[in-house]
């Protein structure tokens, strides 16, 4: 069975969640609000990643 997400989208959320535990990640382009939520801030890497060209199904 095919892998849903590649490495590099796996790293990049990874990336989000611990800038969020740490309380350093914010929403938005122009610095935003801290992103307190766990769905949030897996959106937000997922994301970042399809802007650097990983592997990862478009939204819906």
């Amino acid at each position: 069975m095919p892998r849903k997400y590649g490495k590099k989208a796996q790293k990049t959320v990874e990336r989000a969640m611990h800038k969020r535990k740490r309380g350093t990640l914010k929403s938005g382009k122009k610095g935003g609000k801290r992103v307190k939520s766990r769905k949030q801030a897996i959106a937000i890497g997922l994301s970042e990643a399809r802007k650097k060209g990983a592997k990862v199904p478009k939204k819906k």
